[in-house]
């Protein structure tokens, strides 16, 4: 059966969809030994010999979703060009092979939870703002941030030209430190703009010393230790594809019954 080229990219681990029309605008993409440009294009895996920069694609592995408690110091990527420790790194030593990756990234400063799967399609969803998938972060900064400005962080700031979305922020404790008191605040926020939590508290004057991610969408974990990693649990995994799935069409509601004539 044919299907979309770009979907059988995902399908396959290679890249989500859109990043999938990205390989194929880009001329990476071959079917039976014809670069394919055209978006839409529709394929056979049983019947066609597809290639992704001369690689030949796979049969689409098992779909596997893994939770993983990235530690500080870990580049969310496949690989990285200054030779730092990757994500790919850690699956390897977990003996997980295959083409991974992530949903949600995490800078390299950071920690936390991250979502990492084979999983094109659902990892698309997961990570597009229509969605609004919530991330909840616990961040410590210096300083102790007074009521304007949490209200400030709950109804938004200026980053790049653009309001961030209302977010709930609340403190959580205040300690103390060589440098003065530093304040630990949860935040849950519902995009995932590059360095979004750190640039909401620079925006405020209260820059992050240290950044956690406590809960994506329905999933938490607070026993995880950095550096470990498991798979999402069967209830995990429904609650998460909930999350993310299309609305519902709702009917329209029928409007009164005309009286009959009499």
């Amino acid at each position: 059966m044919s299907i979309r080229l770009n979907k059988l990219l995902s399908a396959a681990g290679i890249a989500s969809r859109r990043a999938a029309d990205e390989l194929i605008r880009q001329g990476r993409v071959e079917i039976n030994g014809r670069v394919v440009r055209e978006l839409g294009t529709k394929a056979d895996l049983e019947h066609d010999e597809i290639r992704v920069d001369g690689r030949r694609l796979p049969l689409p592995a098992a779909h596997r979703y893994l939770l993983m408690n990235k530690p500080a110091g870990v580049v969310s990527t496949r690989s990285d060009p200054q030779r730092r420790t990757t994500i790919a790194d850690l699956l390897a030593r977990a003996g997980i092979d295959g083409y991974f990756y992530p949903v949600g990234r995490l800078d390299y400063d950071s920690e936390g939870l991250l979502l990492i799967t084979n999983d094109g399609e659902l990892a698309e969803r997961a990570s597009h703002p229509r969605y609004g998938l919530p991330r909840t972060y616990e961040a410590r900064v210096e300083g102790v941030p007074d009521d304007r400005d949490l209200d400030r962080l709950r109804r938004g700031v200026m980053i790049d030209g653009r309001k961030t979305q209302p977010a709930r922020v609340h403190v959580i404790r205040v300690a103390g430190s060589k440098r003065g008191p530093q304040s630990i605040l949860e935040l849950t926020i519902h995009e995932g703009r590059n360095r979004q939590v750190r640039r909401m508290c620079d925006a405020i004057a209260h820059p992050v010393s240290r950044l956690r991610r406590t809960r994506f969408g329905p999933i938490a974990d607070a026993r995880l230790g950095p550096g470990q990693l498991r798979d999402l649990t069967p209830h995990e995994l429904r609650a998460l594809r909930e999350a993310v799935a299309e609305p519902a069409v709702r009917l329209k509601a029928p409007g009164p019954r005309p009286k009959s004539a009499r």
